[in-house]
């Protein structure tokens, strides 16, 4: 039986298979208006969940402000202020913004690892996909790391006001604070990462990083020491420690890939 319909229209291509550059275009703005309507959603989301959001945020402080005022026993505590008439509805509206850029993280990463992974090579996508599933629990173990020693960090920098002075520290440059710890911590905790995929490149070897280790141990806590935003010790030490063993960690990898690839080195020269 013979069929009758619209014969559905294939999309021009050139000799080698690719798109053309209109069709690119046309691609990037489709996989760009999904990623706005997801962030939309979950801003939407954000705003009906501010009040949990909020509470989530400023937890740290007031666990640290509790803490302070039992070792203290001043009445005048740090409080949470806003600078302004229209500042809250700004905060609130900032906030919810961002929840719905987190909550959309997934979307948006697929929209752009769709719009890239055709144009990789079939190794190129399984290292890319290596490091996604790497680097991503690294980075949240970051995150939650500088929370977990945020309210430590907080008492300690407003110990230094003091018993007769009211710290008003308002919302907005504290959310700026707990946003810069946060991603300072994530994107530390994937610098060993980065440290293993230069070895696989055979930028870096793994003898390189022995013999240099004690002076590479100096430059992450220097570098834990200026990337801090609260700049105490106690949370020096929390962002420097996990990357010095991380570090080590990545050594260790090192190694094994570098005696890996000295094996095969070895084997096609047998041949």
């Amino acid at each position: 039986m013979v069929k009758f319909g619209r014969r559905k229209e294939r999309r021009p291509q050139d000799d080698e298979g690719r798109m053309t550059l209109r069709e690119h275009v046309t691609e990037l703005r489709n996989r760009l208006v999904v990623c706005i309507i997801a962030i939309l959603i979950g801003t939407v989301a954000g705003w009906i969940f501010y009040d949990r959001l909020f509470e989530f945020l400023t937890q740290p402080f007031v666990t640290s402000v509790s803490e302070l005022a039992k070792e203290q026993g001043s009445t005048k505590i740090p409080e949470l202020t806003f600078p302004g008439v229209g500042n809250a509805l700004t905060f609130k509206i900032k906030i919810s913004a961002l929840a719905g850029l987190v909550a959309a993280g997934p979307i948006w990463l697929f929209q752009l690892w769709a719009f890239i992974a055709p144009g990789l090579h079939r190794n190129e996508k399984k290292w890319a996909m290596v490091f996604s599933a790497i680097a991503t629990p690294l980075f949240l173990g970051g995150m939650v790391v500088a929370y977990w020693t945020l309210p430590k960090g907080i008492e300690i920098l407003l110990g230094f006001t003091p018993l007769d002075i009211q710290n008003l520290v308002e919302l907005p440059a504290y959310l700026d604070f707990v946003i810069r710890t946060m991603l300072v911590f994530g994107v530390a905790f994937l610098i060993p990462l980065v440290v293993v995929l230069l070895n696989m490149l055979g930028v870096v070897s793994a003898a390189a990083m022995g013999k240099f280790r004690p002076y590479i141990v100096l430059a992450i806590f220097l570098f834990a020491a200026v990337a801090t935003p609260s700049g105490d010790p106690f949370t020096m030490c929390l962002l420097a420690i996990p990357m010095c063993l991380l570090f080590v960690v990545a050594e260790i990898i090192s190694r094994f890939n570098d005696k890996r690839r000295a094996r095969k080195t070895e084997e096609l020269l047998a041949d």
